[in-house]
């Protein structure tokens, strides 16, 4: 059994990625980047792409809405990525903002979002499995 952090949310079925330097979920990942335990230009991004066309592959045949979350979250790492091994000249530096910065507001955002519907599946449902029948009686005699 894995011992995740407290403030980090798995869904049951997420994107498993196997690569040298990590093993385990994308979510995960993403997490330990933004803590910046792992470092962004380690990540080999054509090992996820891969790894995430076949997940998507799977996911077409059964949950479409979780897959999408996982592009969105493999598109930032190859954007974030890209930015770093670019070469900038130093007047990019002081107007461009650091793409990590941009990927640690989605992942906030993301979170919040995540979180949001996780409240909400969490609520009660009020008469979730209730199911009201209705029948008329037309003149009926009284029993006797």
């Amino acid at each position: 059994m894995h011992s995740w952090p407290q403030d980090l949310y798995l869904p049951a079925d997420a994107l498993e990625v196997v690569i040298e330097a990590f093993e385990g979920p994308l979510d995960l990942l993403l997490y330990l980047i933004r803590k910046q335990k792992i470092d962004i230009l380690d990540i080999p991004i054509a090992q996820i792409t891969h790894q995430y066309v076949e997940y998507v592959e799977l996911m077409q045949r059964l949950h479409l809405d979780l897959a999408a979350e996982y592009l969105v979250m493999a598109a930032m790492l190859a954007e974030i990525k890209s930015r770093m091994l670019i070469p900038r000249h130093e007047v990019d530096q002081d107007e461009e903002e650091d793409p990590r910065a941009v990927l640690v507001r989605r992942l906030q955002e993301y979170e919040r979002f995540r979180d949001a519907a996780t409240q909400l599946d969490e609520r009660p449902r009020l008469e979730r499995e209730l199911y009201l029948v209705q029948a008329r009686i037309e003149d009926a005699e009284p029993l006797q």
